[in-house]
């Protein structure tokens, strides 16, 4: 990603800083494109190994606050859909492990993993806007059970 190479962070640095988006949904598009890369490869630390060292080229020491939100939103997205991969290495060890059938396993993980992903974006987006990324945390920290209880609620009544 250096200058010395490809060159990726500074032609990504010079797209973000062209276009008219606020900089504040930068994590939030990391967030989805490393989950859709986490997905169609089925690593995570794949995804790391791409994704990090372009956010840390984009922002070099400028903006800590969002640099940081993005590399979390990075590692975040990463995860998420590295854990629905049906290529993933631990899926499919974890479906061989409960001696369920694989594509099963997959489909039940992937309600769980979105609604997640579903908040962590919101909490992404709220902790750009803000510049602070503890105030996301905190969403989510309080978001995640008044929604799960939610659907449990609704779950019951039916």
């Amino acid at each position: 990603c250096g200058d010395e190479y490809l060159q990726i962070g500074t032609y990504v640095k010079g797209v973000i800083n062209n276009s008219s988006l606020p900089h504040a949904i930068i994590p939030c598009i990391f967030f989805l494109v490393s989950l859709f890369l986490g997905f169609s490869t089925g690593t995570s630390w794949g995804t790391f190994a791409i994704l990090l060292p372009i956010v840390c080229a984009i922002f070099n020491s400028e903006a800590t606050n969002i640099m940081i939100l993005s590399m979390s939103s990075v590692m975040a997205g990463a995860v998420c859909g590295d854990h629905i991969s049906p290529i993933s290495d631990t899926t499919i060890l974890s479906s061989t492990g409960a001696q369920c059938n694989h594509i099963e396993h997959v489909n039940t993980q992937i309600p769980y993993a979105l609604l997640i992903a579903g908040i962590s974006f919101v909490c992404y987006l709220v902790g750009g806007f803000t510049g602070n990324g503890y105030i996301g945390l905190v969403l989510g920290v309080i978001a995640t059970p008044v929604i799960l209880f939610g659907l449990y609620k609704k779950h019951r009544e039916e």
